[in-house]
């Protein structure tokens, strides 16, 4: 079995009312339940650098009449990319993203600058390369990396989550 947003998402405290950045949002999963999660008075950043990908997104929030999700064509890998604010961002996703990442430590400082202090990110990427499912085993990112490159750039590990059998899973809070 593959990750399950679902499951990973109830691993991880969203509130009512909370900004929420999915960087590198792709489909949506993340998304679509983060939106639910927050309600009519949370918002949620869909973040990505595929514009088709988010033409689709927001067009199925819509159908789902999910009017709190604001789509952000991005480039996640240089300062101010997102174009959000600076600590505007209370919970964040990095799902399945890291091991496209080139440039790993300013993606982190991007997601670091618009996460509030005390602000929490959930990152989720794959363990392994699976004979054609997933990264090529060349592009994995260990999670031992994950966590050095999390630490490094001001987070502090919160827990770790059980995010499936080919998938690890953090938490990680901004000090």
């Amino acid at each position: 079995m593959f990750s399950n947003p679902k499951k990973n998402v109830e691993q991880f405290d969203i509130s009512p009312g909370q900004k929420i950045a999915d960087f590198g949002s792709g489909a949506g999963y993340y998304t679509f339940l983060a939106a639910e999660m927050v309600g009519e008075t949370g918002r949620v950043y869909a973040i990505d650098i595929h514009k088709d990908q988010l033409v689709t997104l927001k067009r199925e929030a819509d159908k789902a009449h999910l009017f709190n999700i604001d789509v952000v064509l991005a480039d996640l890998e240089v300062s101010g990319g997102t174009k959000l604010k600076e600590k505007v961002i209370d919970r964040g996703f990095v799902a399945n993203v890291l091991f496209q990442i080139t440039h790993k430590a300013s993606f982190v400082k991007e997601i670091s600058r618009v996460l509030r202090p005390g602000g929490k990110i959930l990152v989720v990427d794959w363990t392994d390369s699976f004979g054609g499912i997933g990264p090529r085993s060349e592009d994995v990112f260990l999670k031992e990396k994950c966590r050095e490159l999390f630490e490094q750039h001001g987070f502090e590990l919160e827990k770790e989550i059980s995010a499936g059998v080919h998938h690890y899973g953090f938490v990680f809070k901004k000090v």
